[in-house]
């Protein structure tokens, strides 16, 4: 599950232990315990904020799963802003992306 990879991510890259987690948003350890390994599945939107609250992000960055980080430079973001302008669409990019893959394939 998304969060429990996420609080563990946060809370790790922030510097709590689970305990001193627990302690700064008011719930049990054994609770975040149970969030990072998938045994809760299920928590209020108050206990996340609380546990999003201590480790300074939004709630987003526990509920939604990771995009890569590197962003799409300017040239490529031109690049598909005038493919989609021209009436390009979405399968038809898809079909080429396939197709130049088994090319590349076969080289």
């Amino acid at each position: 599950m998304v969060i429990g990879e996420n609080l563990k991510k946060y809370r790790t890259e922030k510097g709590f232990s689970m305990t001193s987690l627990a302690e700064k948003a008011g719930v049990a350890k054994s609770y975040i315990s149970a969030l990072e390994r998938n045994i809760q599945q299920n928590p209020s939107i108050q206990l996340l904020e609380k546990i999003a609250e201590v480790l300074d992000i939004s709630v987003d960055h526990l509920i939604k799963e990771e995009v890569n980080n590197e962003e799409l430079d300017q040239e490529w973001a031109n690049l598909v802003k005038e493919a989609m302008g021209s009436g390009v669409s979405k399968e038809q990019f898809k079909e080429f992306l396939e197709f130049n893959k088994w090319k590349n394939k076969q080289n």
